[in-house]
């Protein structure tokens, strides 16, 4: 009998090990398994009851995979309104978000999908997303995904493009992350990150942004203002 205990003990770590990941759908409704992948715009998930289960970004509010969030979140490419994931790097009263790199479809989904996303950010002059100024992000997955082949040997390093968003101050907007834009850079963290003197004499200060200064600023604005 104890065998047994042991037995069922050991195939319930082993399942919660492998079913972290998690779809939440809305509050309270959620689909547990082991995803697959993501192209942004949609997520691919495993699961005992369901098999192999899409969910696109337009009706579901996030998924969470490897212990990283993904957010739906609405944007302007061009003129159209759509919906993508992002990435929640760091959230709270400013939430920082990414989307790029490593965290895309590292494997394909199904055996034909050889296909990778990538990804062109459009500043225009306002710097943000939907702000009707040329701002957006566009994202070409190379055609259809049965037709493109992977190049051969590793993949180059994605590019990561980051966003910041102060809910109730408009729509989130691109920020440069690779030491370009000072300026643009420098402005928008301060319309952003307000109510710490001290915290603003240090962007003043600051003359080169990239993404580990940006994730310390937004870090340390959050844990300021609770």
């Amino acid at each position: 009998m104890r065998v047994l205990k042991l037995i069922a003990l050991i195939c319930l770590l082993v399942f919660t090990t492998k079913a972290q990941d998690a779809v939440l759908i809305s509050e309270g409704n959620f689909v547990r398994g082991e995803i697959k992948g993501t192209d942004y715009e949609s997520v691919f998930i495993q699961t005992e009851e369901l098999g192999l289960k899409e969910y696109k970004a337009k009706d579901i509010k996030s998924f969470l995979w490897n212990g990283d969030t993904y957010e739906s979140k609405p944007f302007i490419v061009g003129k159209k309104a759509v919906v993508k994931f992002f990435r929640l790097v760091e959230g709270g009263k400013v939430n920082l978000y990414a989307v790029g790199g490593s965290s895309g479809v590292a494997e394909p989904v199904q055996p034909r999908v050889k296909a990778r996303p990538t990804f062109g950010v459009g500043m225009g002059t306002g710097g943000g997303m939907g702000g009707g100024l040329g701002g957006g992000v566009s994202i070409n997955l190379g055609g259809r995904r049965n037709d493109v082949e992977r190049p051969a040997g590793a993949p180059p390093k994605a590019k990561v493009f980051y966003f910041l968003e102060k809910p109730g101050t408009g729509p989130m907007q691109e920020i440069a992350a690779d030491g370009s834009r000072t300026a643009a850079t420098k402005n928008l963290l301060l319309a952003k990150l307000t109510g710490d003197d001290g915290l603003t004499e240090s962007i003043k200060a600051t003359e080169f942004f990239d993404e580990k200064v940006l994730i310390a600023l937004v870090k340390s604005y959050n844990e300021s203002v609770k």
